[in-house]
């Protein structure tokens, strides 16, 4: 008999795919990283198996515990979505991610626009040199460290230019200045707060 969390996963999933109309999903994610996430990875490894999902990976897991989650499954996450932006890099992170051969994927990779970053004087100064806008700074500046970026965007134009990042290259003293940008703590949500731990834990959606 499988437990609650293994049962949610699986009724998730089929759920997704009904209201979809698709036969299988890309990417699966575990999307907080509280109750029993073993038993929904395990459910995940299985749906990984049955081929109703082509990857499976975590969103929001600390580093800690992702490589324990790594360590005692079957299957290592493929992807580990986290929030990366200039003022909270996560270096370490993503370098034990690429150690273990798990995808970074960034969240809000522009800060929702927090702390003026579309006006930030050292990325317009760096975009000014290419010809292009702080966000696509930015975005080049994820995709060199190896970084897959989910930027959000209602508008067309802004949606286009989002692409158009691959006819330049940072420098490494550019990478470097980027860098010291880093805060070193996060903006939004500290999900290993208690506060944080029992808002998710009496989160249902199924």
């Amino acid at each position: 008999m499988q437990d609650a969390s293994y049962e949610r996963a699986k009724l998730a999933c089929e759920t997704s795919l009904q209201n979809l109309g698709l036969d299988y999903l890309d990417l699966y994610l575990i999307h907080q990283p509280l109750g029993d996430i073993y038993g929904a990875w395990r459910a995940m490894e299985e749906l990984l198996d049955e081929g109703k999902v082509r990857a499976i990976g975590v969103s929001n897991l600390n580093i800690g515990r992702l490589v324990d989650l790594a360590m005692h499954n079957r299957i290592t996450p493929h992807v580990s979505q986290i929030e990366i932006h200039p003022f909270y890099q996560q270096t370490g992170a993503i370098q034990e991610m690429k150690n273990l051969g798990i995808q970074p994927e960034g969240w809000a990779p522009f800060a929702e626009g927090r702390n003026d970053i579309f006006q930030n004087k050292l990325l317009a100064s760096i975009g000014a040199k290419y010809g292009k806008s702080p966000a696509q700074v930015i975005l080049r500046w994820d995709v060199q460290r190896g970084i897959a970026v989910i930027p959000k965007s209602s508008h067309s134009s802004r949606i286009r230019q989002n692409y158009d990042i691959w006819d330049f290259e940072l420098t490494a003293e550019e990478m470097k200045q980027i860098a010291g940008m880093d805060k070193g703590r996060e903006l939004f949500f500290e999900h290993d707060s208690p506060e944080m731990a029992r808002m998710f834990g009496n989160y249902r959606i199924h």
